[in-house]
């Protein structure tokens, strides 16, 4: 059992009254983590102390906040087995999904790490004689980020990452169902040299969240809040940041469409394909949903498709080479399995999988899925593979936009100028060609449309939503007023 305690102005401790919860392994049942149950005291204590550090991180030199970031990669990587142990008891990963994360983390600080020069004074003429301006780019003070269960490390870092880089200090909330996972980033990159209370975590019980979320939005120095996670709860964070006026970066649920045309390579198109709905077990906010085919390429893509899925196998992570592993829940196994038999009964083919054991679901395939059917709408996050035929460019992209998300899609053809102008038709904030949906990369723009949120993680994106710019002006002359 793993043991996951507060980090604040860099101790660990316990939360107030010594309260406890514990994470439940989804596979065995067992106690994967007793972490501590944050009250919103404690939450307030958390923010106290980001504030506190703010003057000292934030006149640091760009090449010390590199070098402490550097430094946390480095750290992270070299942490990567215990990560794959934690993340295999807390949310059932498969080690190949777990070293993903470990990857992609580093990645991001690194490239963090080449981003904190970004504190610029830039020159603007001004129309009036005897005027000199500038727009001056400056640290917003404490940031709060909300990181989710399903790419835990992937997410956590990217929530501290630039916000660290900008000269920010932050608070991790970590998720409720991985706060070890979380509590391990925030260890990590706090030993590799960052000053007390530059970052802090809060971990805390599921029936506490709104309070700490509110006490956490509410206090005077957290200046920017991001969350990745559900819209539905994505609703209620925008709702509680607007009462308080705060700007927030939500990154939400998604839908996210791969379209094959019907001059698509097929053998780069399945691979994408299958590696898009089931890596993670379908449980990625970017996994391909939905499965839109040219119906002239549609039967051929099919043949070749069922013979990678056999190749997918779903287990304990712990007790066999497994490419997939659990699902989060038996919760969510049977939310999943409803979808399933909901388009079933309205006329789908089960063409494999659809069956579950526990928390275990086998990849999933079903075929002619109409927009009569519930998973046609609602985002599955699970290991199921939905197929839609459809005849021409115009209808594939009618049905990738017939979604409430927009959060990414992916493109398949050999005419590349083709398949640019289909992916400038599609409503998503992300959208590559010839590449899966599941794709990231730290210097790029990541974000969504419509449902799935609004602003951007990543690079100069990043930058300028985790920075204050100002205007400055100096006058050498005398005014004249009008009154």
């Amino acid at each position: 059992m793993f043991q996951a305690k507060l980090l604040i102005g860099g101790r660990s401790v316990s939360a107030h009254g010594g309260a406890v919860y514990e994470r439940i392994d989804p596979i065995t049942n067992k106690i994967a983590t007793e972490a501590s149950a944050a009250t919103a005291a404690d939450a307030i204590e958390a923010a106290n102390s980001a504030a506190a550090a703010f003057p000292i991180w934030s006149s640091t030199t760009p090449g010390e906040r590199a070098a402490i970031l550097e430094r946390a990669a480095e750290a992270l990587q070299s942490r990567a087995d215990e990560f794959v142990a934690v993340m295999a008891d807390e949310t059932g990963a498969a080690e190949a999904w777990a070293r993903f994360n470990c990857h992609l983390g580093a990645s991001m600080l690194r490239d963090a790490a080449t981003r904190t020069d970004c504190l610029t004074k830039t020159a603007i003429p001004a129309t009036k004689s005897g005027v000199t301006a500038w727009a001056v780019r400056r640290p917003v003070g404490v940031v709060l980020g909300i990181a989710p269960w399903n790419a835990p490390v992937v997410l956590g870092v990217r929530a501290i990452a630039v916000p660290l880089a900008c000269a920010n200090t932050v608070i991790l909330k970590a998720s409720e169902i991985c706060p070890k996972t979380h509590s391990l980033i925030a260890e990590t990159v706090s030993e590799a040299g960052l000053p007390e209370g530059t970052l802090n975590l809060v971990t805390n019980a599921p029936d506490t969240a709104p309070e700490i979320l509110e006490a956490l939005v509410g206090h005077a120095a957290v200046r920017r809040i991001s969350f990745t996670g559900s819209t539905r709860v994505g609703r209620t964070v925008a709702e509680v940041c607007a009462r308080h006026l705060k700007p927030c970066l939500l990154e939400l649920s998604g839908k996210a469409p791969l379209l094959v045309l019907d001059d698509a390579d097929l053998g780069e198109a399945v691979k994408a394909a299958a590696f898009g709905a089931f890596f993670n077990q379908g449980q990625v906010c970017i996994s391909t949903e939905r499965i839109i085919l040219d119906n002239t390429i549609a039967d051929r893509f099919m043949e070749m498709f069922m013979a990678k899925v056999a190749t997918l196998k779903a287990g304990d992570p712990r007790r066999g080479d497994f490419p997939l592993g659990s699902m989060i829940s038996r919760e969510a196994l049977v939310r999943v399995g409803g979808l399933v038999d909901d388009a079933v009964a309205k006329g789908a083919s089960l063409v494999t999988g659809g069956n579950g054991d526990d928390t275990i679901m086998q990849p999933t395939v079903l075929d002619g899925v109409t927009s009569a059917m519930r998973i046609y709408h609602e985002e599955s996050f699970g290991p199921v593979a939905v197929i839609i035929r459809v005849d021409g460019v115009d209808e594939a992209v009618s049905v990738a936009n017939d979604s409430e998300f927009g959060l990414a899609a992916a493109v398949f053809g050999r005419d590349h100028e083709r398949a640019l102008t289909v992916a400038g038709r599609i409503e998503t904030g992300i959208c590559h060609v010839n590449a899966p949906t599941i794709y990231d990369e730290p210097q790029m723009p990541f974000g969504g449309m419509k449902a799935s949120g609004y602003g951007r993680f990543g690079g100069e994106a990043g930058v300028h939503e985790f920075t204050e710019l100002r205007w400055i002006s100096v006058h050498e002359s005398e005014h004249e007023y009008p009154i």
